[in-house]
């Protein structure tokens, strides 16, 4: 397993920092351990830190007026949230639930401003990894519009693959560790839609299904059905 250190170098927030810039830094972090299902803030709430994943994974949702839940992103080791309060502090905009038994850095909001006060380089990187949010939020927001559902799930799990995928000599093995719902709810269409699509990349030998789990035989083949 990959060290917490490598894992945090990894973060915008670490990656713009010289070794003494970074060794100050991890002197403000604290360690946050979850177990899967635990849910570390909701939609409302205050929020006072910003998190990196070290280990696990995180999921970020929106409810819907009538109760149905959005799954915002999925996020994995060397991945950050919640700092969009650091900037705009309002309650948060998303719930936080552990995927799975999970280990995350925090860094408190007002220990930061301090620490950022005259390192405009740091900032400048935080404020890109924002603007990378926006853009695959908008990315997010032409798929539902233009993009069927086959093709929004292809592309979803293009996505996982890049971020969770290990190569086998069968191919690209995900261990996303989602349910059907919760993929149905990151494409924004219902189980059955999804499942569909799913039984039809199989068929065609594109992948193999298993439990929170999915084999990419042929990532050529489902990058164009993606588009």
């Amino acid at each position: 397993m990959e060290h917490a250190e490598d894992v945090l170098s990894r973060a915008p927030l670490f990656e713009a920092l010289d070794d003494e810039g970074a060794k100050a830094l991890r002197s403000l972090v604290t360690d946050v351990d979850l177990v899967r299902a635990e849910r570390l803030f909701d939609e409302g709430d205050g929020g006072d830190r910003l998190y990196v994943v070290l280990e696990g994974k995180i999921k970020l949702t929106r409810a819907a007026p009538d109760g149905r839940e959005n799954l915002l992103s999925v996020l994995g080791p060397g991945e950050m949230f919640g700092e969009l309060s650091l900037f705009d502090p309002r309650p948060r905009t998303s719930s936080a639930v552990a995927v799975t038994d999970t280990r995350l850095a925090a860094l408190a909001h007002d220990e930061l401003r301090d620490w950022l006060t005259g390192r405009p380089d740091v900032s400048l990187h935080l404020l890109r990894a924002l603007a990378q949010r926006l853009r695959r939020a908008n990315d997010v927001m032409a798929d539902l519009v233009f993009t069927d559902v086959p093709g929004r799930v292809a592309k979803a799990l293009l996505d996982l693959a890049d971020r969770f995928g290990e190569q086998t000599a069968e191919g690209l093995q995900v261990h996303h560790d989602l349910t059907q719902e919760e993929l149905a709810q990151l494409v924004g269409a219902s189980r059955e839609t999804v499942n569909k699509a799913l039984a039809d990349f199989a068929a065609r030998g594109w992948l193999t299904l298993s439990a929170k789990s999915v084999l990419i035989i042929d990532a050529d083949r489902l990058a164009r059905r993606a588009h």
